[in-house]
């Protein structure tokens, strides 16, 4: 499938932006974009608690994305949130009414899968992408820094330094003074400590910087003729030695200042010079790609059956030294079943791609320890970054792999999606039917809904012939049963035709 428009939505902690673009010969054409300054990160309060009125600008600016994105196919459109999203502990009760809004599902994405969704659009606007890269990206509640070569990342990590953040921490109704912004610089570098060895040591040809920090930093020292076409060592300090002058980033009359931008600029400012002195930077280039056109490139690639997903599943089976061939037998054999609950489903339904990475993963924890490995599992799905996966994804992923042996109570209690319960039967069935770790030439279990739940069908003489899985099928009908799931068995006798 293909279309000639595609749309990203990019829910930041300083603005959300749309972006919708023309696909012409497998490129990104931006064709029309809106930016709404919500400032979603100056709502977080005390419990890490979105406040009413962020909530509310929120909810009114997708509103307004609303009405750009009518007549898009829910495949053409992709929207992500970033690090305010991600800290704050009322974020699913804000999700649904935020989708509600916008029309479209919203995925929370980790820090480095923003890094790297950030170095993708970055990437396919570089002059000479096959030099290495240092990429930053300065946002409303974190920075991400990238070392990367050609359109492959190096080096992706994410900061809880922002300049919403910072400048409401450092610089409170605009006020700076050497002192605040000494505070500030010293809180960032910090921070900085934590990457600044590793990524020194791999080193980087240029520095480029992206979004809005970067930008609005640049108009400034361009439109007052301090540098061009870069921010420089040399315009940093005198753009420092203007804000101290002022002392109130309120009373600041220059050209190139925008007025959305001027809240935060004692926080991007900051935040800034700290990485010009933690890298040794002089130079710092500027790339009009970011977040968004990431988010484009890689729902394209989507399209074109190049799911970074799948050469992610590929990455942690290798990495942890999965059985292959028994990841095959279950993955088949659970989307066999599927199928037949879901004749409609087509190879690329959601559903089924979540049941076959599932399939492939449920064993990762047994290179920690056999004992309660799916345990082991499903912790590594649901924690570790697993690039092109949102937090949403690796969540559902982690409870179906929790979920695929032992009792049942133990993802019932957290709030399972109703249509997790088919992909998790299934997965559970396929395990129990290859514990022996052999092929089928046929499947010797069927399954239909009956009802609320669900029937299983076998041959008699099969499970006469297979005492211990008949005995394991009996314990599945229980353990569904306790969570209120009717599980029933039928039997068949091919000699007599007879039905039990």
């Amino acid at each position: 499938m293909s279309y000639e428009l595609l749309a990203a939505v990019d829910l930041g902690s300083n603005s959300f932006r749309l972006q919708v673009a023309r696909v012409v010969d497998d490129q990104i054409y931006p064709l029309d974009g809106l930016k709404e300054t919500v400032r979603l990160a100056a709502g977080l309060g005390q419990g890490k608690l979105l406040d009413g009125p962020s909530q509310l600008r929120a909810i009114e600016a997708l509103s307004r994305f609303n009405e750009r994105l009518r007549g898009f196919a829910p495949d053409q459109v992709r929207a992500v949130a970033t690090n305010t999203l991600r800290v704050a502990k009322n974020a699913p009760q804000l999700l649904p009414q935020a989708e509600a809004a916008l029309g479209f599902p919203i995925e929370v994405i980790a820090g480095r899968e923003e890094a790297r969704l950030i170095y993708v659009g970055v990437a396919h606007t570089l002059p000479n992408p096959s030099s290495q890269q240092l990429v930053v990206d300065i946002g409303g509640g974190s920075t991400e820094f990238i070392i990367g070569r050609s359109f492959e990342p190096l080096a992706l990590e994410s900061l809880y330094i922002g300049c919403v953040a910072f400048s409401l921490r450092y610089f409170p109704d605009g006020r700076m003074d050497k002192r605040s912004l000494r505070e500030a610089e010293l809180a960032a570098r910090r921070e900085l400590e934590t990457i600044e060895y590793g990524y020194r040591s791999l080193g980087w040809d240029e520095a480029v910087g992206s979004s809005g920090t970067a930008r609005a930093l640049l108009d400034i020292m361009e439109l007052n003729g301090w540098s061009q076409g870069a921010l420089t060592r040399e315009a940093m300090e005198k753009l420092r030695a203007l804000l101290l002058r002022v002392g109130d980033v309120n009373r600041l009359g220059i050209a190139g200042l925008r007025p959305d931008r001027l809240p935060v600029l004692a926080g991007g400012f900051a935040i800034m010079s700290a990485v010009f002195d933690a890298f040794g930077l002089e130079r710092m280039s500027f790339s009009e790609g970011a977040l968004r056109l990431g988010v484009l490139y890689d729902l394209l690639g989507r399209y074109h059956h190049q799911d970074l997903r799948d050469a992610t599943v590929l990455q942690f089976m290798r990495r942890y030294q999965v059985d292959q061939k028994q990841a095959d037998r279950v993955r088949d054999t659970a989307l066999r079943l599927f199928r037949s609950l879901n004749p409609a489903a087509g190879g690329d339904h959601p559903d089924l791609q979540m049941l076959s990475w599932a399939a492939c993963l449920h064993e990762l924890g047994i290179s920690v320890a056999h004992a309660g490995y799916h345990k082991h599992s499903a912790y590594i799905v649901g924690n570790a970054d697993m690039p092109g996966f949102s937090r949403m994804d690796q969540s559902r992923l982690a409870r179906i792999v929790l979920a695929h042996r032992g009792k049942l109570e133990k993802v019932n209690s957290a709030s399972a999606d109703a249509r997790d319960w088919s992909l998790i039967l299934c997965l559970r069935l396929a395990v129990l039917l290859h514990r022996s770790r052999e092929d089928f030439t046929e499947l010797p279990l069927s399954i239909e809904r009956a009802g609320n739940g669900y029937q299983l069908g076998a041959r008699a003489e099969w499970l006469s012939a297979s005492p211990l899985t008949h005995a394991s099928l009996h314990d599945e009908l229980r353990l569904w049963g306790v969570i209120g799931i009717e599980l029933k068995l039928r039997t068949t006798r091919l000699a007599a035709g007879v039905i039990r």
